[in-house]
């Protein structure tokens, strides 16, 4: 993969800010005109808003086993979902109003503090100023992996611009039926566009690939949260992986659901999984013909 000059993103960068008088950045195509002050599905106008940042050891294995994975907490997210356990960042907006310089701060005082990576967790509404700081970091020495750690439900060709700079994709699949998606995440066309995505970023980066220590210097990791009632749909996101992907892909499976936010008022989702519903989905894993993961029980067990 030929690596973007740092003028290459912060030219990209720019381009699109320009685009956020009409933002499409995202698949809920709101075009407002976030530079006017609009807002739209994202609740996020064009300024940089950040909730936290810091070294974070809680990530999967290969990105924070090590050092640790350097974290950047963007405030506001284009998806509603109904039992998010990020919900003050993701729903409410909590953070506070950065700089580029603050950003771009950031990412070398976590390269000075030993973070293995730069992981930007939900960056798609942010994604232009997010690649300006990051090429004004390129062109003052952060030359860490960065980790683009995302719902999943990102455009193409917004994607394919991010070839060449981003180097792990850590995205998740979270339903395999667009009008559980539409319910509980309030997105159309869910399945397909997710799906579509997955196999872009594994077009760009491929499997994990590890520096001598396990920890990842790029590759796809995909997460699947596991839900209660089977709403995830497990099993065909497995199949699909296994046999449209690769049946080399790493899986992140997730047992950690927890009722949050809105969810205890939901018939469905008002509480954790059964020990049976997990063992089901780690079953549609193996079943799948799935060969590597991370099986979250009480840790992170490796596969």
């Amino acid at each position: 993969m030929k690596r973007r000059s740092p003028e290459e993103i912060i030219e990209l960068g720019q381009e699109l800010f320009r685009s956020l008088e009409d933002c499409r950045l995202c698949p809920q195509d709101c075009r407002v005109n976030r530079r006017d002050g609009q807002t739209g599905k994202c609740r996020s106008t064009a300024e940089l808003k950040v909730a936290s940042y810091n070294i974070h050891l809680g990530e999967e294995p290969p990105l924070s086993g090590g050092n640790g994975s350097g974290t950047i907490f963007l405030s506001s997210c284009s998806l509603y979902c109904r039992y998010c356990q990020n919900y003050p960042i993701s729903q409410f907006g909590n953070g506070r109003i950065v700089t580029l310089d603050e950003m771009k701060e950031m990412m070398l005082d976590l390269q000075r503090r030993g973070a293995d990576n730069i992981n930007f967790v939900t960056p798609d509404h942010m994604l232009p100023m997010i690649l300006t700081a990051v090429g004004m970091a390129r062109r003052e020495g952060m030359n860490l992996p960065l980790v683009y750690n995302c719902s999943g439900y990102q455009k193409l060709e917004i994607l394919r611009q991010l070839e060449g700079i981003i180097d792990i994709y850590l995205v998740d699949m979270r339903y395999n039926d667009n009008e559980i998606a539409r319910q509980y995440s309030g997105c159309r066309n869910y399945v397909e566009i997710n799906r579509a995505a997955v196999k872009e970023m594994y077009r760009q980066v491929g499997n994990l690939k590890f520096d001598r220590r396990r920890i990842a210097r790029s590759g796809v990791i995909v997460r699947h949260l596991v839900l209660p009632e089977n709403l995830s749909g497990s099993e065909g996101i497995f199949r699909y992986l296994a046999g449209e992907i690769s049946p080399n892909v790493h899986v992140s499976l997730m047992s950690q659901y927890f009722p949050a936010y809105k969810a205890p008022h939901d018939a469905l989702i008002h509480r954790k999984i059964a020990p049976e519903e997990f063992q089901a989905a780690v079953e549609a894993f193996y079943g799948a013909g799935l060969r590597h993961g991370y099986i979250q029980e009480l840790e992170y067990e490796t596969v």
